[in-house]
């Protein structure tokens, strides 16, 4: 049969994501960066001067975000991470959704986006959070130099991030209004890499590409990894940095009531009159 060439790729192992997940809270799960995104999401929401009734959260780990949004939200339904990105949301029944640190492993973002759009009553809102830009770009060029040195190629080690135009032109695509995005980086310090990768265990935010290499890697270049690191991202006091970029993206099912941008030659003044009148002044 022939494939279609309008699917999205499949990037990412979504049953192995499950499994690490799972790993991540039998063994305790690092939760500081799903803290701060929670913590922000409920200012960002106290912000909004309108309530939600009826809100879904999909595929936030744990109940963080929705401890977050109690007294916020009327209620939140929780949609449970799943390999299918399927989510079975009705038409038009939501007036919130929202989604913490769960994107980063879609394969077809947009379709997850156009989803949401459709559940969405008429000026419901979308309020999500994912690891996006330069998130661990120390580790991937720490590990991408280790092997080229030690084994002579490079093997995809760290998955994909979307940057924050890639996001709003998605939003966009998806039929938002208002679409809006930024960026909040945190950089955290560790003792070592392995400090790092183990934090990054217990996230369930270890590798699940699917083209990911299979076999476990030579310890003399993980050693080399963690040298390199020390010496490009250091700190005098020897201890590392690691970039993480949390993207940030809201939009509206559209409204009537929304404010619309000028039609192209509706301006009832000229640029060039208003930069005549600066300089006479």
């Amino acid at each position: 049969m022939a494939s279609n060439p309008t699917s999205a790729p499949i990037l990412f192992d979504r049953a192995l994501l499950a499994r690490r997940l799972a790993r991540a809270r039998r063994d305790g799960a690092v939760t500081f960066l799903l803290d701060r995104v929670a913590e922000d999401m409920a200012d960002r929401l106290q912000a909004v001067s309108r309530s939600f009734s009826a809100a879904a959260d999909v595929w936030t780990p744990g109940t963080r975000l929705a401890d977050a949004l109690r007294g916020r939200v009327a209620s939140v339904d929780a949609i449970e991470f799943s390999e299918s990105e399927s989510l079975g949301l009705p038409p038009d029944t939501l007036d919130l959704v929202v989604s913490a640190l769960a994107f980063q492993f879609v394969n077809d973002l947009p379709g997850v986006l156009a989803q949401i759009r459709r559940a969405l009553k008429p000026d419901g809102l979308l309020l999500a959070a994912l690891l996006g830009g330069d998130t661990l770009t120390e580790l991937r060029q720490s590990f991408a130099a280790a092997e080229a040195e030690c084994e002579g190629g490079v093997s995809p080690r760290i998955v994909p991030f979307a940057d924050l135009r890639d996001v709003g032109a998605l939003l966009q695509r998806a039929g938002f209004a208002l679409p809006v995005t930024d960026v909040d980086r945190v950089v955290v310090r560790y003792a070592s890499a392995f400090a790092l990768m183990a934090d990054l265990r217990r996230m369930g935010a270890t590798n699940v590409l699917r083209e990911r290499r299979h076999t476990p890697t030579r310890r003399a270049t993980l050693l080399r990894m963690a040298q390199i690191y020390t010496e490009r991202f250091a700190d005098p006091d020897g201890r590392i940095r690691a970039t993480f970029d949390i993207v940030w993206l809201s939009g509206w099912a559209p409204h009537d009531s929304q404010p619309k941008p000028l039609k192209p030659g509706s301006a009832k003044a000229s640029l060039e009159a208003a930069v005549k009148q600066v300089k006479r002044e």
